[in-house]
């Protein structure tokens, strides 16, 4: 597989006209406009607009839904594999060498915007309105990215890039809502497989249950999932974890089995993690729970 430690080379590999800068370019692709099937890596990231009329992109060995008119964002060194494509209408790609941020805020603001992870369906979907500031934010860019650059054009360009992903979180927060008032609450779904887990005896078998493990079972990127039940419940994947498996070991401190017994029942490999992990959800030790239970009793 290729992988493309430049620019240039990117551009290169995929047919396209050189950049004008070595570390930032703008590509179009017009309605129509055929794409060779190809597999690589970057270290740049990639943010596109596009409506597919035929083939298929995948990102991280699972396909982006192209259903409707979406917006994808890749990260340094991820695998993209392109088949068969056709554009249905005209679209653009950013491509922002991850050097190109160096020194600015958004160097390492851009780690907090989770959908850079997402794979399976989860690609952006955009309404009319929201479609044509895209294509707003784009113009801004173009214009600095064609004309001679002088000392003020990369911040232009920046701001103008984290104003697009502000404006994609938001969409992502509307999709979010939207999704569940389709499909049902993701938390439902999400709680009633560890429930699952719980009861078939998978925690002693398989040790604890991994995010990455339920999101697999959701067909979801588990990023996508916690940001999808952090939406619902104000809680991550992992906090609803936690969370349940807090409410079966107070059950299981109710009885005669000692604190390092229920920790191996219910996965843990290390008795002193279960009861840090206690007492960061309580603020007391199971020992100091049992010993308050049986008072009350």
């Amino acid at each position: 597989m290729k992988h493309y430690k430049t620019l240039s080379e990117l551009h290169h590999g995929n047919g396209w006209a050189m950049p004008e800068h070595p570390l930032f370019s703008v590509v179009g692709c017009q309605s129509g406009c055929p794409l060779g099937d190809r597999e690589f890596t970057s270290d740049c990231y990639m943010i596109g607009l596009k409506k597919i009329k035929s083939g298929v992109i995948l990102y991280g060995r699972t396909p982006y839904d192209h259903t409707n008119g979406s917006m994808i964002f890749v990260k340094p060194r991820q695998i993209i594999e392109m088949k068969n494509l056709q554009f249905e209408e005209k679209g653009f790609m950013l491509l922002i060498h991850e050097d190109y941020l160096n020194g600015h805020e958004l160097h390492q603001s851009i780690e907090k915007y989770g959908y850079f992870d997402y794979e399976v369906n989860e690609a952006l979907h955009l309404s009319p309105k929201e479609e044509f500031i895209m294509w707003e934010l784009h113009d801004k860019i173009k214009t600095e990215y064609d004309n001679n650059p002088d000392e003020y054009s990369r911040e232009i360009i920046i701001s103008h890039l984290a104003s697009i992903l502000m404006y994609a979180q938001r969409y992502y927060k509307r999709q979010f809502i939207n999704r569940a008032e389709l499909t049902g609450k993701t938390t439902t779904r999400f709680n009633e497989l560890l429930k699952t887990y719980f009861n078939n005896g998978a925690l002693k078998e398989n040790g604890l249950p991994s995010v990455n493990k339920l999101a697999d079972e959701m067909f979801l990127s588990p990023r996508y999932l916690s940001d999808l039940l952090k939406q619902e419940t104000g809680k991550t994947a992992m906090d609803l974890i936690h969370i349940s498996l807090i409410s079966a070991a107070k059950h299981l401190l109710h009885q005669e089995q000692g604190v390092a017994e229920i920790a191996y029942e219910l996965g843990f490999e290390n008795p002193s993690y279960f009861t840090r992990l206690f007492k960061k959800q309580t603020g007391i030790t199971p020992v100091e729970f049992r010993k308050m239970s049986l008072n009350l009793n």
